[in-house]
């Protein structure tokens, strides 16, 4: 199973959710494909999907709601505990 977070306009996670091994390893090695499955996920509800991973493997971190992505760094940001009211 793939997790894959959705990002709004502003690159912050509004949610997190799996794709199931057979849309993310439909390959002709059966190898994961990271676009398999954030393509899967903007066909069927739209929006912008970026892979993350429980065990910090890509990204850096576990991505949750709130959390910023840096494209550039290619990493997800936690947000900061200060900010929040």
């Amino acid at each position: 199973m793939a997790h894959y977070a959705e990002l709004d306009t502003d690159n912050r996670v509004i949610r997190v959710l799996v794709v199931a091994n057979e849309v993310t390893h439909a390959t002709p090695d059966g190898a994961e494909d990271e676009a398999l499955g954030a393509t899967f996920l903007a066909d069927l509800l739209g929006g912008t999907w970026v892979q993350t991973s429980y065990n910090g493997r890509i990204r850096g971190t576990y991505a949750g709601i709130g959390y910023a992505y840096d494209p550039v760094a290619d990493v997800f940001v936690p947000p900061d505990p200060e900010a929040i009211p």
